[in-house]
């Protein structure tokens, strides 16, 4: 038997990798490497803080799923380079050869350069059930009333809103005027501000951190932000300045940029090794990380495919029973383009047009029927002669398909 097929990582592209190596090659060895011991998905890390689920209900793969598949797991191995000429991982004791290799570390955070943050003992990042378990085990040890976070966007979010839960306090700086600064505007930025503080969360906007105060234990014990305040907190959580974990590529002679660089079959610059997911630096969306993977299966398999999808702008947001679907551009990026705005009590639509086609959506308090707008931006329909007869509000399904004889959906052609 040959070398196994390696798999670095065991996220949303690795695991989708993995079932459809193993669909295409069902004598294959397959082998994964992660640096977690636990399978799970980022996306319910702030489940996991929140007390609400343990690290088995935050996995999005059964218990049972490298068994049942025949996948070998070595969990807990730290992977420290990549030689591609011989075709081999290098782990902290040993290495591994590989027939093809797929790259899907996903991505890491950034400590920003700020007096202390990076030398501190109690900073973390929200990244890895790695990182939960650090802050878990800090909140018992000192009994954590105060955490200041760097960053809103949605992860910074995600990890005020599971503090919270617990009974924490929270204070969040952002360098933007508002929350959510890559997916809302002013208006359902201020709709989520509101839900936070009143649950006792407090914004700190348009100020960044300049300086901390270090005790004799090696602790931040307060922030110093730019405009002169300072903040007691417990520990410090940094939820901004994610990137591509390329660090062990180092040396391997791999073509990088923002994050690795892989073709239209996900393969990278060197022969028989593939990259997917948040390595690749083309989309953070998790959908995407999945197709990614198995495209670069399938290629790893023999089986020509090609990634296209490169449409990334989507977050779906739900905190608080809020939520919003956000698609695109959520401010106008050129002149020319018409905003046109729906709000009512319990709702606020947002659609950007530009050109006679969709670039942007922000539906909040409602996002039902809402596939069809996603599939306009992706594919720039013009909707020129819509806009001329109706509302851009009113448009629907009905416009774009129609029943046939036999009972489907079929496109509409007029």
């Amino acid at each position: 038997m040959g070398n196994p097929y390696v798999i670095i990582g065991t996220g949303a592209a690795g695991i989708a990798a993995a079932e459809r190596l193993r669909l295409l090659n069902p004598d294959a060895v397959i082998q994964m490497l992660s640096i977690d011991e636990y399978s799970h998905s980022r996306c319910m890390l702030h489940k996991f803080l929140s007390g609400e689920r343990n690290e088995n209900e935050i996995a999005f793969v059964s218990e049972d799923f490298f068994e049942k598949k025949q996948i070998l797991w070595g969990k807990g191995q730290k992977v420290t380079g990549v030689e591609p000429v011989q075709k081999r991982v290098l782990l902290e004791q040993g290495y591994l050869p590989y027939e093809k290799l797929l790259i899907a570390t996903g991505s890491v955070y950034g400590i920003p350069p700020i007096p202390g943050f990076r030398t501190a003992a109690n900073v973390f990042g929200f990244r890895d059930l790695s990182d939960v378990q650090k802050i878990n085990a800090m909140i018992q040890e000192v009994k954590a009333d105060h955490v200041f976070i760097v960053g809103s966007g949605l992860v910074g979010l995600d990890v005020a809103y599971a503090l919270l839960e617990r009974g924490i306090k929270v204070t969040i700086a952002e360098m933007a005027d508002r929350i959510l600064p890559l997916q809302t505007d002013a208006v359902s930025a201020r709709a989520y501000q509101e839900l936070f503080e009143e649950a006792g969360a407090v914004f700190k906007l348009g100020i960044g951190a300049s300086d901390s105060v270090i005790d004799a234990q090696n602790r931040i014990t307060a922030v110093k932000l730019s405009d002169g305040e300072e903040i007691a907190c417990d520990f410090v959580i940094c939820a901004a300045g994610v990137r591509p974990n390329l660090a062990f590529l180092e040396g391997s002679g791999l073509k990088t940029e923002r994050g690795i660089v892989v073709d239209e079959y996900m393969q990278t610059s060197a022969p028989d090794i593939y990259a997917a997911g948040d390595v690749t630096a083309l989309s953070g969306i998790w959908p995407n990380a999945m197709d990614q993977g198995r495209i670069a299966a399938s290629n790893m398999s023999g089986q020509q495919m090609k990634y296209t999808d490169t449409f990334c702008i989507k977050n779906t947001i739900n905190f608080f029973g809020l939520t919003m679907l956000s698609v695109g551009e959520v401010e106008p990026k050129e002149e020319g383009s018409q905003v046109y705005i729906r709000e009512c009590r319990n709702a606020y639509q947002k659609v950007i047009v530009r050109d006679g086609t969709v670039k942007g959506v922000q539906l909040q308090g409602d996002i039902s029927h809402s596939g069809f707008w996603q599939y306009l931006i992706k594919n720039q329909i013009d909707i020129s002669r819509l806009l001329a007869k109706k509302s851009v509000f009113e448009i629907g399904y009905g416009d774009f398909y129609q029943l046939d004889n036999s009972g489907e959906y079929v496109y509409r052609q007029n």
